[in-house]
C-alpha cells in the first residue's frame, strides 16, 4: 500500500475524484496494491469539513485502468461532486496481520535511518516516504540535524541494502555508500 497517512487511527487508501455520469457516481483512484482490495476495507471514511463521515459502497466497477463507485444513498451528481477530490481513509485495525519480515509503507515513514559502510555506523536522516518505481521500492531519507549531513538519499528497498528494520527501536539499519 502506497500513499499513507495516519490521521485519528486511519490509513489513506485511495481518493475521490471526479463525479461519472449523472446517477451520482464518483471515479476513485485505488492505492491498495491490488486495485479491487479497496473494497475488502469498509467503511470508508472521509474528511468532510474538518470531521470524519462514514461512507458506504452500494456499488462498483471497474472502468479504464481505475474504479467507478456509487455510495449508498447518493443517486445525484451535484451531491457525488461534494465527495470528490477527497482521500479515503480506513481504520488502520481493518488491514491484515503481516508476517515478522513484512512492514505497511506507513509503518516505515519517520523511522530513523543507520547506515553501516565500511565498518561504520552513522545516521543518515529520517524516512520521509516510500517510491514505487516497478523495479523495488525505494526509501526516501531525508538527513536532519542529528545526521552526518542534510541530504537526501533513495535507497533501494531491498535485503541487499536494508538490513534490519525495528519497528520498537524506531530505526532502519541499511548498509549503502553515504556518497549516493
Amino acid at each position: 500500500m502506497s500513499n499513507t497517512d495516519i490521521v485519528q487511527g486511519t490509513l489513506i487508501v485511495g481518493r475521490i475524484s471526479a463525479v461519472f455520469g449523472v446517477r451520482g457516481w464518483v471515479k476513485v483512484m485505488s492505492f491498495t496494491e491490488q486495485t479491487s482490495k479497496i473494497f475488502d476495507y469498509q467503511p470508508w471514511l472521509v474528511d468532510k469539513e474538518g470531521r470524519l463521515e462514514s461512507i458506504q459502497v452500494d456499488e462498483w466497477k471497474n472502468h479504464g485502468d481505475g474504479l467507478v463507485v456509487r455510495f449508498k444513498g447518493i443517486d445525484d451528481r451535484d451531491v457525488a461532486r461534494s465527495w470528490c477530490l477527497k482521500d479515503i481513509r480506513v481504520d488502520a485495525a481493518l488491514l491484515p496481520e503481516l508476517s515478522d519480515s513484512e512492514f505497511y509503507w506507513h509503518q516505515l515513514e519517520n523511522l530513523v535511518v543507520y547506515n553501516h559502510f565500511e565498518d561504520t555506523e552513522e545516521r543518515l536522516g529520517v524516512v520521509t516516504s516510500l517510491l514505487e518505481t516497478g523495479a523495488n521500492d525505494v526509501i526516501v531519507v531525508k538527513g536532519d540535524v542529528e545526521s552526518i549531513d542534510r541530504r537526501e538519499r533513495l535507497i533501494p528497498y531491498s535485503k541487499q541494502y536494508v538490513l534490519k528494520i525495528d519497528l520498537g527501536a524506531q530505526r532502519i539499519d541499511v548498509t549503502w555508500d553515504p556518497d549516493f
